[in-house]
């Protein structure tokens, strides 16, 4: 059983070494349970099972990163994805528009054909991330590849849009196929001026964007604490009816970055191109490469950032649960036992959508945890106690040194031997 799910059975011929493939769902913690069914006659079953725990981690990121004209916000996606060693990166960027008429012999321009129909039709599926950068339709990408993303997304693919004026514009992303699947629509306004960008009340608590105020303050020890934390963006496009979690605002509390959930993928919409300002002190700054790496690995379903999450953390016989939650409630885990005790573990509050407790785990062996609909399952020492992997009672481990000391090994069963007075 892989973190409590179903059970799969296996027949495993005694005394051989047989080897079981095993497909880990997600990233992160698993605990894979290994259990035989207890016979008669067996003294106990605490030796029938054994637990190993496996750190899931993606071998390569694939992110394609899909730019408009270049500006100076394009080398701050490249920064942020060529710093990861990690992530294997295709940019794709207009250079050269296809309406552009300068006159220019086309055997002169030092420009290649990019594989776009490979790249959208044929390995579409292969990427973790797709990321569009104001990117207008400009006849490059025909229709039908925009449709395939769209079905990519709701497959199971994570598309982000960092939006510019062009998404405000006719030749906007929203009005080809990937807009059934964008988390807002444009309303054809551009607003130009500084406005503060603000965390919404959901933002307070969701992953992505949780902390980050404290993390920006932290890191500019300078700038006066009571101030904004963080510099000002010099431009908005404005969207309306937003879907899903609105986690920053803009002028007027108006929708800034979006995050939904469509189909089995994942979608972000960010409604401005200055997030690059931060990254260049504007104004003292901001936490930008900490923003963008946070909705970049929850788009890829990082479990750091899931919004609903139960982990367990082991230290010693220390258990640290914590639950992250989108709601705003008291919240009550259940933890059953090695021995099939069940007991009730209140976690307090700690901050909005994070509560935290401590557990003293009683004895050694494999607990389950749950709280809702979510269940873990973790382990405290071994599963199988070394005292219990071989319950039958021979000399053979203390047998030799009985008799290199004129000692002897008894059995009780036999009669309690009599102790000699001196």
């Amino acid at each position: 059983s892989i973190d409590g799910g179903p059970v799969q059975n296996y027949q495993i011929p005694v005394n051989q070494d047989m080897e079981l493939p095993l497909q880990l769902t997600h990233a992160g913690q698993n605990v894979v349970q290994f259990t035989i069914l207890t016979s008669d006659g067996e003294l106990t079953e605490r030796n029938n099972m054994a637990a190993v725990q496996i750190n899931g981690v993606r071998d390569r990121l694939r992110v394609l990163l899909v730019s408009g004209e270049p500006y100076a916000g394009e080398r701050t996606w490249r920064n942020l994805l060529k710093s990861d060693s990690a992530v294997d990166l295709v940019h794709f960027t207009i250079l050269r528009p296809p309406d552009k008429e300068d006159g220019v012999p086309v055997n002169e321009l030092s420009l290649i054909a990019f594989p776009t129909r490979e790249l959208f039709v044929e390995k579409i599926n292969e990427f973790d991330l797709i990321i569009f950068d104001r990117y207008p339709q400009r006849g490059i990408l025909p229709s039908e590849y925009l449709d395939n993303i769209r079905d990519y997304v709701l497959g199971g693919g994570a598309v982000l849009v960092a939006a510019g004026p062009d998404f405000a514009s006719v030749e906007s992303l929203y009005y080809s196929g990937l807009g059934e699947v964008l988390p807002a629509s444009p309303t054809t306004r551009v607003i130009e001026g500084p406005f503060l960008p603000q965390l919404s009340e959901i933002g307070a608590r969701h992953p992505v964007t949780q902390g980050l105020e404290q993390l920006s303050q932290q890191a500019r020890p300078t700038f006066d604490k009571s101030g904004p934390p963080w510099g000002r963006w010099l431009r908005y496009i404005e969207v309306d009816n937003p879907k899903g979690e609105v986690v920053m605002q803009g002028p007027d509390k108006r929708p800034l970055l979006i995050l939904n959930h469509e189909g089995d993928g994942r979608v972000a919409l960010l409604a401005s191109d200055q997030a690059w300002l931060w990254s260049r002190g504007f104004e003292g700054g901001g936490p930008q490469q900490e923003l963008l790496r946070r909705l970049a690995h929850w788009l890829m379903k990082e479990p750091q950032l899931e919004e609903e999450a139960l982990t367990a953390d082991v230290s010693g016989t220390e258990v640290t649960v914590t639950r992250r939650t989108m709601t705003d409630s008291a919240r009550t885990a259940t933890v059953t036992a090695p021995d099939g005790s069940i007991s009730a573990l209140p976690l307090p509050k700690v901050q909005p959508g994070l509560y935290r407790s401590v557990l003293n785990a009683p004895a050694m062996g494999l607990y389950r945890l749950k709280e809702g609909d979510l269940e873990r399952v973790f382990v405290v020492g071994p599963a199988s106690p070394r005292e219990f992997e071989n319950a039958v009672a021979t000399a053979d481990s203390l047998g030799p040194i009985a008799t290199s000391t004129n000692g002897g090994v008894l059995r009780l069963e036999t009669g309690i031997p009599s102790i000699r007075q001196v």
